[in-house]
C-alpha cells in the first residue's frame, strides 16, 4: 500500500463507520475505497465486511442504554441475523456479487421508500393488530415470526453484499411497529454487528480477505462507528429520520448511475 492508499482507506473507513452508526449505508464509502486501493470486487466485498464489523459493534455499545429493554426481543432477532449472515456470505463466495448488482438500486429504492412512509404504514397496521407486549419492567417481548423472517432475509442480503443493509434493517424495524428512531438505530447497530460478525468469520475461514487494507479500514471504521453513534444520540428524531432518507436516496441514485 502507498501512503495515498492508507489515507484513502482510513478516510473511507472512518466515514463508513460513522454513517453506519447514524443511519446505515457506510458501504457506499468503504467499498469504493477498497476498489480504488486495487482489490478485486469479491475480495473488496469480503474485506469490507470484516473492516466494518468492529465499527458496527462500537456503535451498538454506544447505544447500550437504549438496548437494555430489548433483551428478550434480541434473542430471536439476533439468531435470524446470524443465520442470514452465514447464508449470504456463502452465496457470495459461491456466485460473486456481479449477478446481484442489477438488483441493488431497486432494493435500496424500495427500502428508502419503505422507511420514509413507515409512520403512515405503521399507523394503519396498528389499527389491525394488538400492541406489542410490554413486561412489567418496561421491556419488550420476543417479537413475531414475521419480524424474524424479515430480519433473516435482510441479513442474507447483508451477508451477500451489505450496501444499504442498515437502511433495510431500519425500514423493517419501523414496519414492525418500532416508533422511536433512536431505538430503531440502536437495534440496527446491534443486529448489523451480529451479521457482520458471522459474515466476517465466513470470509476469514474461506481466505477471501486482504488483511493489510482491511486492518487500516478496520481501525478507522471502529473510531468512526463510536463517534457517529455519540453524535446520532444528540440528533432529534425527525432530523435523524430525514438523514436516513437522504442517505438511502443518495445510495439509490449512485447505484442506478453505476448500473
Amino acid at each position: 500500500m502507498t501512503p495515498a492508499d492508507i489515507a484513502l482507506l482510513g478516510a473511507g473507513g472512518f466515514v463508513a463507520g460513522a454513517i453506519n452508526a447514524v443511519a446505515g449505508g457506510g458501504t457506499f464509502f468503504s467499498f469504493p475505497a477498497l476498489l480504488a486501493a486495487g482489490l478485486p470486487p469479491v475480495v473488496a466485498n469480503a474485506s469490507n465486511s470484516v473492516a466494518l464489523w468492529p465499527g458496527s459493534l462500537a456503535g451498538a455499545w454506544a447505544y447500550r442504554r437504549e438496548l437494555a429493554a430489548y433483551k428478550r426481543y434480541l434473542l430471536p432477532m439476533g439468531a435470524a441475523s446470524l443465520l442470514g449472515g452465514i447464508v449470504g456470505g456463502l452465496l457470495l463466495l459461491a456466485a460473486g456479487d456481479a449477478r446481484f448488482s442489477a438488483l441493488i438500486p431497486w432494493l435500496l429504492a424500495f427500502a428508502t421508500a419503505l422507511f420514509a412512509f413507515s409512520p403512515q404504514i405503521s399507523a394503519a397496521l396498528k389499527r389491525r393488530r394488538p400492541a406489542r407486549p410490554v413486561r412489567a419492567d418496561g421491556g419488550y417481548g420476543s417479537g413475531t415470526p414475521a419480524g424474524w423472517l424479515v430480519q433473516l432475509l435482510v441479513s442474507v442480503y447483508g451477508g451477500f453484499f451489505g450496501a444499504g443493509m442498515g437502511i433495510l434493517t431500519m425500514a423493517s424495524l419501523a414496519m414492525g411497529g418500532h416508533e422511536d428512531v433512536q431505538h430503531i438505530n440502536a437495534l440496527k447497530n446491534l443486529l448489523s454487528a451480529i451479521n457482520y460478525s458471522v459474515t466476517a468469520l465466513t470470509f476469514i475461514v474461506a481466505g477471501a480477505v486482504s488483511w493489510p487494507q482491511t486492518l487500516v479500514m478496520l481501525l478507522a471504521a471502529s473510531a468512526g462507528g463510536y463517534a457517529g453513534a455519540r453524535v446520532a444520540r444528540r440528533i432529534r428524531g425527525p432530523w435523524l429520520r430525514r438523514m436516513v432518507i437522504a442517505v438511502g436516496a443518495a445510495l439509490t441514485l449512485y447505484y442506478f448511475y453505476k448500473g
